[in-house]
């Protein structure tokens, strides 16, 4: 046997033979339901048989937002990831023809999860994901096994100083239709993903350019108009999130990134007020803390399941 070979077979020996990790193409497919008249389309991953996490998307993202962590997780846990009305690949019908709240977001993914027949599943939130997953946790408490909390805001002091503009739009949205412009603008997608980080070569600018197109389609500019105006239920609803989570000590993981101007710091150290025993962990990353850190999230996400939501 030549030298070389020899070396070879012995540097295997000596490191073990690579585990390839799965890919998303082997572990992800495709779907489109319709609830409530309203076509939804959620992407799954993993065993059926297994524990479901159920990861609710932020804005102006979708489902697409979660591909990263999909590979990562689905060797042991059934993965739904929906878009919202409105977003991604679902219907976005109207605002004349649909009421565009996160009273109705969180309908439509309650109904999808009742129609797969999915009766519990662990909530993985992410910025809008807090809203629309802290409503179907107050209406159903029985079904949430964990909370899995990145960027989703629940406490005033979590909201960064921009907020004092969308409060002015809220107050008189014709008199500020600059803050309409900013939150749909190319700029103020780009710096949802990037935020503050001084690690901007680890971003790929797919994600903003992608995120900007889709706001710009037609219809999209009234629809994100009458979410945003509709926002101000969230913060008013703080209040009974928080009491929902000391009510329900359901094992809760909370990961932020230090990163984002929308969503402070202040915010993720306030989930341990109400819920004392979460695990907290602040990463350097920003809003969409995949983009930078998808190794961290996922070890940090499959240890927490490990621990608190028993794998196949």
């Amino acid at each position: 046997m030549p030298t070389r070979t020899i070396l070879a077979a012995a540097a295997t020996l000596a490191l073990g033979t690579p585990q390839p990790l799965t890919s998303l193409s082997t572990t992800t497919t495709y779907h489109r339901v319709t609830v409530g008249g309203v076509g939804l389309f959620y992407r799954e991953a993993g065993p059926r048989d297994a524990p479901t996490i159920l990861l609710l998307h932020g804005y102006p993202s979708s489902s697409r937002q979660w591909e990263p962590l999909l590979p990562l997780l689905a060797d042991r846990y059934h993965l739904i990831a929906p878009d919202y009305p409105g977003f991604g690949q679902s219907d976005a019908p109207s605002p004349e023809a649909y009421a565009y709240t996160f009273d109705t977001l969180a309908a439509a993914m309650t109904g999808l999860v009742e129609q797969l027949g999915i009766a519990r599943y662990a909530l993985f939130l992410q910025d809008y994901g807090g809203p629309v997953g802290f409503r179907m946790a107050l209406a159903n408490p029985e079904r949430v096994s964990a909370l899995l909390i990145q960027n989703a805001n629940a406490y005033a002091e979590g909201l960064g100083p921009k907020w004092r503009g969308i409060a002015q739009y809220w107050a008189d949205p014709a008199a500020h239709p600059e803050q309409l412009d900013a939150f749909t603008s190319f700029e103020g997608a780009r710096q949802r993903h990037i935020g503050t980080s001084p690690n901007r070569d680890r971003y790929n600018p797919d994600t903003w350019t992608d995120d900007a197109a889709f706001l710009a389609r037609p219809g999209m500019r009234a629809i994100q108009a009458a979410l945003l105006s509709d926002y101000r239920t969230n913060v008013a609803a703080y209040p009974a999130w928080q009491a929902w989570m000391r009510a329900h000590p359901v094992p809760t993981l909370v990961l932020w990134g230090r990163y984002d101007p929308s969503f402070i710091v202040p915010g993720a150290e306030a989930y341990l007020r109400d819920r004392p025993e979460a695990e907290l962990h602040i990463l350097d990353a920003g809003h969409f803390a995949l983009d930078e850190d998808t190794d961290g999230v996922a070890r940090l996400t499959r240890d927490f399941l490990a621990r608190h939501v028993a794998p196949r």
